[in-house]
Formats: C-alpha cells, structure tokens, sequence
C-alpha cells in the first residue's frame, strides 16, 4: 500500500507529464530562429537608434486614407480573424511615401484603401501553415517585407463614392489574374491596375510580380523582421 506522500508525489509528476504535453503543442514562435524583434522595449530601442525605425499608425498620419483590413475579419483566405483591431503600420519612410502619394491621388479624386501594411512574424507562420505556396504567401524561413513593416498591400478608391476602382482580381486572389502583367483584361480595368503601379513605383515601391496589390518599398532589407502585436506599438 502506498504511503500518503508517495500519492502525492505520484499526482505531481503525473501533472508534470501533463503539462509537458501540453508545451509539446504549443507551436514554435519563430521555429526558424531568425533574428525577430519581439518585445517593445528591442522595439523602443531601435526607434531611438534610427527614428526611421518607427511604425506609423497610417489611419492618423496620412489624412483621408481608408482602410479595410480583411485579416481582422472573416473575410480573407484563412477564413478566420488573424488580427485583434483592424489597423495599419508602415515604417516611417514607407509613411511619408504613402502620404505624398495620397496627396497626388486627391488632385484626381482618387485615394489610397490598404487591405494591409505591418504584419506580426507569427501571422505569417499561420499563412504558412495554410498555403504552402512562396508565389503568394511568405516563406517562413525568411519572413516577409509585411513583417518588417515595408510592404503595402493596397487599392484604389474614388474619393466621392468610397467605391473601389475595379481592377483585375479581388485582394488575395491566388489565379494567374492577380500577376500584374496578365493582360487579358477590359481596357479600364488594366489602365487602373497600370497607374497604380506606375504611381507606387513613382515614390519608390515595386509590385510583387504575382499580386497587383502587393507594394515593397526600396530598401526594405534595412529594416529587422518584427513579432509585436499591434496592440503594443501605440504604448
């Protein structure tokens, strides 16, 4: 017959081997062990290194700018909310850039609508895990330019109406319709697709040869992958 405290110690490691399972099936946050700013304050430190280094709440510093943040919806591939609020962030050159470019588009009634811009390291382990595809989600192992705040996933809009200009696809459309060079399209719908590439180009963003919508900004290869929700940037 086992003693009282042989039970017990029986209970803990059975408790232990449970939560030892438990953390088994936890998933790896960055299972590829790059180098990821992760807390505020690595944060907080490389902004007060190079302030070019700062995300921009783009809804605040570019006026009339429209988002819709499908990731903070149900409306996207996954299916499911990845983000916790529908916001957008940019690194502070990539701001500026996006606000001139809002600036240039009102003196023809048009406007920016961002579907997306920052996105957390761990969003992308989860695109991943869903569509293990590098022509239309990153890879993983090398992260994305969303992760490091220097790509823009982005529309055009007239100003009067809100209404989307029609282009070739809807966002996150995976068929060759979404490539910025297919050229089976109405006369309207490319000249809108073209001026929006042209005009990005224009203040230094190149479009991702298989989305339309999918704008990096030079020199993003500056910037450290991040994994901060955006919950924690507007401390």
């Amino acid at each position: 017959m086992t003693t009282q405290q042989e039970r017990w110690t029986i209970i803990f490691l059975y408790c232990l081997f449970l939560s030892a399972q438990g953390f088994a099936q936890i998933p790896e946050a960055n299972p590829y062990h790059l180098p990821i700013i992760t807390t505020l304050s690595d944060y907080k430190k490389s902004c007060e290194q190079d302030s070019n280094n700062i995300l921009v709440d783009l809804k605040d510093y570019i006026p009339g700018i429209r988002l819709d943040i499908r990731y903070a919806t149900f409306e996207n591939f996954t299916g499911s909310i990845i983000y916790p609020e529908a916001k957008a962030f940019a690194r502070l050159p990539v701001a500026k850039a996006l606000r001139m470019i809002q600036q240039e588009l009102s003196k023809r009634g048009n406007g920016l609508k961002i579907f997306d811009a920052y996105r957390p390291y761990s969003a992308t382990l989860k695109f991943w895990d869903i569509v293990q595809d590098t022509l239309f989600v990153a890879a993983p192992w090398k992260g994305s330019r969303h992760n490091r705040g220097c790509a823009i996933d982005v529309s055009l809009i007239d100003l009067t109406t809100g209404e989307e200009l029609a282009m070739p696809t809807p966002y996150d459309d995976f068929t060759p319709n979404a490539s910025p060079n297919y050229q089976d399209l109405p006369g309207e719908i490319q000249e809108n697709r073209d001026f929006l590439i042209h005009l990005m180009s224009k203040y230094g963003f190149s479009v991702l040869e298989s989305e339309w919508w999918h704008f990096d900004f030079k020199g993003w290869d500056r910037f450290e992958l991040m994994d901060i929700p955006f919950g924690e940037l507007g401390k």
